[in-house]
């Protein structure tokens, strides 16, 4: 049976804000933009409200994993997945809509996957491994044909399993299938550069990247095509072998992918498992078997799991962490753009990202004009579902998420603050309006917690101090934008800032792309660096094959290479 939510409506207060004594904004009375009663009138009454185009042909019952390059049938306990969309059930009910469900794996069957991959990298001898980089482009080429053919299916399944905007699925499709090229272009041009010998001081060298073993992979549910394509493609095309695990929502989307899996690559190079992450995935890294562990995930997370490695310094571990990424607006900023970038860099995806803008830190001198004019764009934002025209806030995917949203607003109005929006933190089965929280200071959830979800904390200062002491003093260290117009100004900001996160924005939202910049994060936020070119790094190492600069090595490497003996020692080109 399918969670079912029940709600009363109910009116928000109307009210004027203070700080420090005088007054800093009127919310103005009238009414109500958004309550749990409209709310609610958002979700299909009923499934066939939905507009047939968008509508699931029918429930996918996933029915297969794939271990050592078979789709093996699934006959154990499945688990049901549901939409974060819901339709009516009367009574001021509403009931998540079930898309199908998948395998709930045990230890046996990550004990199997992980025998695969350990049995397809074969201490590096397995095919996979020796192959020419050439060869292995030619694989994932074949993959990249036989995933665009399920593009529908998958931007489909993405837009229903977390509610992301159909246009914001289609581009995240889009954007994987354009980082897989950058990922070959980018490996080609490093293997070129490597297929030469160099001579220093009478010996002879060739350096080329080569694999780091088996790779346990998990990729989260935010941009969960696209995220875990980021770790699992560069680590695949390096020549590793991988176990699988998907993300706990946007799992389905991936079943239309393990033929092609299963087509373009060796058998056992890839091998998903399901099931409770507590329980399979601590086994695995138990038994000193994996090599990188590659987690878009909690800190939190990822520090209970490398304690599971008997061989710490064995396993490389690349991380995608926290983050709470802050935006300092300064007294000479242009208001509109702010106002413009704050708001999708804190609400784009219901800010459900890690580069969200999640704590707006505004001077005193611009603070009303800024939430005055930042309330009154984000009430022109639509909501509703995700394959509605212009929609931008839609349901959430945890179900849990609502209520530690709620908890966050009423720990800031405990503590003074208020919600100056009409209708911020309304909640209606899986949707909650977006609620600006003024003023947010220390000691309230907002203040340090990633809320990763549609509430915009705002921070007042007067002093710059204040605002580079909240991010110096931070746990997390991913990016920061600064708003402003003085170049003297700025320009002081960003030298000790670059010192305490990876990525300073001028005038514009934090953001991870272009893809080719490096991406990564100080403290808490990151371990290891991810983009297309520092990827295929972090998933191998350099290792050389050296000789003494003498005639018989210069006869011995030549034979080597004019006969094709090895498919490391070569100077092999690749158009």
């Amino acid at each position: 049976m399918s969670p079912v939510f029940r709600y009363q409506n109910a009116r928000p207060e109307h009210f004027n804000v203070h700080y420090r004594g005088k007054r800093l904004l009127r919310v103005k009375r009238g009414s109500i933009m958004y309550d749990t009663a409209r709310l609610m009138e958002l979700f299909p009454r009923d499934y066939e409200d939905i507009p047939p185009e968008f509508r699931l042909i029918a429930p996918i019952h996933q029915s297969s994993s794939l271990i050592d390059g078979e789709l093996k049938p699934w006959q154990g306990k499945v688990r049901p997945v549901r939409s974060p969309i819901c339709v009516g059930r009367g009574n001021g009910a509403l009931e998540q809509i079930e898309v199908g469900s998948v395998p709930v794996g045990s230890r046996e069957e990550s004990e199997e996957a992980l025998r695969a991959a350990v049995a397809a990298y074969d201490n590096g001898r397995g095919e996979w491994p020796t192959m020419t980089a050439a060869q292995r482009i030619a694989c994932m080429q074949d993959f990249t044909r036989r995933m665009v053919a399920q593009k529908r299916q998958i931007v489909n399944l993405i837009m229903w399993e977390i509610a992301k905007t159909l246009p914001d699925s289609e581009k995240e499709f889009d954007r994987t299938v354009a980082y897989i090229q950058a990922t070959i272009d980018a490996l080609r041009n490093l293997d070129n550069d490597n297929s030469r010998f160099q001579i220093v001081e009478g010996t002879i060298g060739q350096i080329r990247r080569t694999p780091l073993g088996i790779v346990l992979c998990m990729g989260p549910y935010n941009y969960p095509l696209n995220e875990t394509f980021a770790t699992l493609i560069p680590a695949l095309i390096m020549g590793n072998t991988l176990v699988f695990k998907p993300p706990k929502f946007g799992i389905l989307l991936f079943y239309p992918l393990l033929e092609a899996f299963r087509s373009a690559f060796p058998p056992g190079v890839i091998n998903t498992v399901y099931g409770p992450g507590a329980e399979v995935v601590p086994y695995m890294l138990n038994s000193g078997q994996i090599n990188v562990l590659t987690l878009i995930g909690s800190s939190r997370v990822a520090d209970h799991l490398k304690k599971q490695h008997p061989k710490a310094h064995r396993l490389r571990a690349i991380l995608g962490l926290d983050a709470k990424n802050a935006a300092i607006i300064l007294p000479d900023a242009d208001i509109e753009l702010a106002v413009k970038e704050c708001l999708l860099g804190s609400l784009s995806f219901n800010g459900q990202r890690c580069t969200a803008l999640k704590m707006l830190i505004v001077h005193q001198a611009i603070a009303e004009p800024f939430l005055r004019r930042f309330n009154e764009e984000l009430g022109k934002l639509k909501v509703g579902m995700p394959w509605e025209k212009g929609v931008s806030i839609t349901p959430l995917p945890e179900p849990d998420k609502l209520k530690y949203l709620t908890e966050c607003l009423e720990d800031a109005r405990a503590q003074g603050a208020r919600v100056l929006n009409e209708g911020g933190g309304a909640v209606a089965g899986t949707l909650f309006y977006p609620a600006v929280v003024f003023p947010v200071k220390d000691g309230m959830k907002l203040y340090r917690e990633e809320q990763f979800g549609p509430i915009v904390p705002v921070m007042p200062f007067e002093d710059i101090e204040t605002a580079l002491e909240y991010v110096i003093t931070s746990d997390h260290g991913q990016q920061v934008s600064i708003f402003g117009s003085n170049a003297d100004q700025i320009g002081k900001l960003v030298d000790p800032l670059v010192n305490q996160v990876c990525r300073v924005n001028i005038n514009c939202q934090c953001q991870r792309g272009p893809d080719v910049f490096p991406f990564t994060g100080r403290k808490d936020s990151a371990e290891g660096t991810l983009s297309v070119f520092d990827a295929l790094r972090s998933f191998s190492i350099r290792s050389m094959v050296a000789a003494k600069q003498t005639e018989v090595s210069q006869r011995l490497l030549d034979d080597i290479v004019q006969h094709h003996k090895s498919n490391f020692i070569s100077t092999r080109f690749i158009f």
